[in-house]
């Protein structure tokens, strides 16, 4: 099977719910279960791309990618998951960080074979940072939300090269211009600590025009993945007797000026992202 990886960068903050909640967070968004790390799932980017094709479109051609009620189409699509994930710092104004976990899975997503260097098991605080290190503090420290970490430096090098693929997966001007020196890699403890606690939370609500108070079911707090992080996902291609599609989804792409539009609420802004299709390596599954 063809595979492609594909990246988003979200411009504006992304909200794709997961269903009402009994917890202080009325509208969380999708997250897995065993890591809570955030996601968004593949029936919504299937949904997502499919609508690039509207209905002067070439019917044939969206049924060939997506299927109908009763065949299924040849374009696979899996959910994206978060690489690269904004935190406030002292120093820099913001980093972003990843993890050993996520590192590993994009590698054999991507059939990459980047170096991922070994965090001190017992040491949580631990980190390291891609050279240039614009946000690192006194003492060799880094400080991201409320936290202090102790740069560990034997890592730089494999951060560096780390820094430079995770360039050329968006070419979104933030992305480009800003994560030289903002890359850092902490533990899987402390990443899926920071994805489920430090995602914005806002009230969102309505008022009623006659009574001049919150409309009845209006005020509720609404989870949102940040904007400035970067997701990837798997695009496979399953029709070996078909080219793949890459060209028409690029030009698709391009059309839209390299954006889509993914998650609930687009009327106030959110959910609109920087795509890129990168060609997969040999070898990724």
């Amino acid at each position: 099977m063809e595979q492609k990886i594909m990246s988003f960068f979200a411009r504006t903050p992304i909200h794709v719910g997961a269903g009402n909640s009994v917890g202080a967070i009325d509208s969380p968004i999708a997250r897995e279960r065993h890591t809570r790390i955030p996601i968004l799932p593949g029936s919504a980017l299937k949904g997502v791309l499919s609508d690039m094709w509207s209905e002067n479109s070439d019917r044939t051609e969206k049924e060939t990618l997506f299927g109908t009620e009763k065949q299924a189409g040849g374009l696979l699509i899996g959910e994206a998951r978060v690489l690269a994930f904004p935190l406030r710092s002292a120093r820099g104004a913001f980093a972003w960080i990843t993890c050993p976990l996520a590192l590993e899975r994009f590698n054999r997503d991507s059939g990459r074979h980047l170096s991922i260097p070994k965090l001190t098991p017992d040491k949580q605080n631990e980190m390291f940072c891609a050279a240039g290190d614009q946000i690192l503090a006194e003492k060799n420290s880094v400080v991201l939300e409320e936290y202090v970490f102790t740069q560990n430096s034997n890592g730089k090098s494999a951060l560096d090269e780390i820094e430079k693929t995770f360039l050329d997966l968006s070419d979104d001007p933030v992305w480009k211009e800003l994560l030289p020196g903002h890359l850092a890699m902490i533990s899987n403890e402390m990443f899926s600590y920071f994805v489920e606690n430090a995602c914005e939370v806002v009230t969102r609500v309505r008022i009623d025009d006659e009574k001049g108070i919150v409309a009845n079911g209006a005020l509720f707090n609404q989870e949102q993945l940040p904007s400035e992080t970067l997701l990837y996902s798997v695009i496979g291609w399953q029709k070996k007797k078909e080219n793949a599609p890459w060209t028409d989804l690029e030009n698709k792409f391009t059309a839209n000026a390299g954006q889509l539009q993914i998650g609930g609420d687009e009327t106030i802004g959110l959910g609109c992202c920087s795509i890129k299709l990168e060609k997969q390596a040999e070898g990724g599954n």
